[in-house]
C-alpha cells in the first residue's frame, strides 16, 4: 500500500457519509466489535496469503515466489473468508449488505482494480502490505470521479489520487502478522530445509531459531507431515524435544511450560507455539531438570 495516504474527506457533510457510515456500523457489529475486527481481520489475511504459499508443500515462503494465477487467487480467498467472517451472503457482485451490492477487492499492491459492473457501488477495499506487515480495511462508494480516465484491457479502473480521500477506513496501518520467514537468515532457512525427514526439519528449525515464540502453522510447514504434534514432544527418545534435549536444547510449549518460559525470561509465548532455549549456566540446566528436562547433559559436556 502507499507509504502515505491521504487524510479521508468523509464528514457529516459528504455526499457518501451516510451510507458508508451505515456500511461500516454493521460490519463492524458482524464482527463483533471494532476490537474484535481488528483482531480477527489481519489473522484472517494472514491465513489466506500464507494458505497460497503453502509452505508446506511447495518450500516457498513469500508472496513473491507466487505464479500469476495463484497471486490473483488471493483476492478469491479473501472474498471468501471475509463473507464467511462476517456472515455475508453472496450477492449479485460479490456480496450484499443492507440491501447493497458490494463488491470486495484486494491488493497485494499500492491499488484496486474496479470492474465496471461494481461502479457507482459501495466497495470494500482490502489491502496487505508485506514488507511492513500492515493492513488496511475500507469502504468507497466507486463513483466515475473518485476513479482514473484510464483503464486496463479488461475496462477496469484503479482509483485516483483524489478518489483515495473518499475511502473510510475502518482499519488503516493495522499491524498483522508479518510473514514468518521474511525475518530468517537465508542460510538458516536453507538448513532448516535440507532435513530429510519432518523430525530434522523441526529440530534444525529449533536450533536455527531460539529465544523467539514460533508458532504451530510454522512448525507444521517444516515438518510437512501429519501428527507433527505427537513428533515435536518426547517420543520415546525419537521426538524432535528429546533430540534437542540430548544436544543441551530445552523445547518448550506456550502453555504446558509457561512457568518455565517465564523463569528463563524469555518472550511470552502463546499456547500451542512453542519456543527453545539453551541454558548457559548449570543452575539454569538444573531448573529444566526440576520441569522434566532430565536428559540435558551437564553444561560443557555437550
Amino acid at each position: 500500500m502507499k507509504r502515505t495516504l491521504p487524510p479521508s474527506a468523509i464528514d457529516a457533510d459528504h455526499r457518501d457519509a451516510a451510507l458508508l457510515d451505515a456500511l461500516a456500523h454493521d460490519i463492524t457489529a458482524r464482527a463483533g466489535g471494532s476490537f474484535e475486527l481488528s483482531q480477527t481481520f489481519p489473522q484472517m489475511l494472514r491465513n489466506c496469503i500464507d494458505a497460497v504459499i503453502m509452505t508446506a508443500k511447495t518450500g516457498r515462503r513469500r508472496y513473491e515466489e507466487l505464479e500469476k494465477t495463484e497471486k490473483t487467487y488471493i483476492g478469491t480467498r479473501v472474498e471468501i473468508e471475509l463473507r464467511a467472517l462476517l456472515g455475508l451472503r453472496k450477492g449479485r457482485l460479490d456480496t450484499e449488505i443492507l440491501g447493497h451490492d458490494v463488491d470486495i477487492k484486494n491488493t497485494m499492491g499500492t491499488n484496486w482494480m474496479i470492474p465496471t459492473e461494481a461502479v457507482d457501488h459501495p466497495c470494500i477495499l482490502v489491502a496487505a502490505d508485506e514488507d511492513r506487515a500492515l493492513c488496511y480495511l475500507g469502504l468507497i462508494i466507486a463513483r466515475p470521479d473518485y476513479l482514473t480516465t484510464g483503464q486496463n484491457k479488461d475496462a477496469k479502473r484503479s482509483i485516483s489520487a483524489e478518489g483515495f480521500r473518499h475511502i473510510l477506513w475502518l482499519l488503516k496501518e493495522q499491524p498483522y502478522p508479518a510473514n514468518f520467514w521474511r525475518s530468517i537468515p537465508s542460510d538458516a532457512v536453507a538448513c532448516i530445509f535440507q532435513g530429510k525427514s519432518g523430525n530434522a526439519r523441526m529440530a534444525e528449525l529449533f536450533r536455527q531459531i531460539q529465544e523467539h515464540p514460533i508458532p504451530r502453522d510454522v512448525i507444521e510447514a517444516v515438518a510437512q507431515q501429519k501428527d507433527f504434534t505427537r513428533r515435536i514432544r518426547k517420543d520415546k527418545g525419537r521426538g524432535t524435544r528429546d533430540i534437542l534435549e540430548r544436544e543441551g536444547i530445552v523445547l518448550m510449549e506456550g502453555r504446558t511450560d509457561a512457568q518455565l518460559i517465564k523463569a528463563f525470561d524469555l518472550p511470552p509465548c502463546p499456547a500451542g507455539s512453542f519456543i527453545s532455549y539453551q541454558p548457559r549456566s548449570q543452575n539454569a540446566c538444573n531448573m529444566a531438570r526440576h520441569f522434566g528436562f532430565d536428559a540435558l547433559p551437564t553444561i560443557g559436556d555437550t
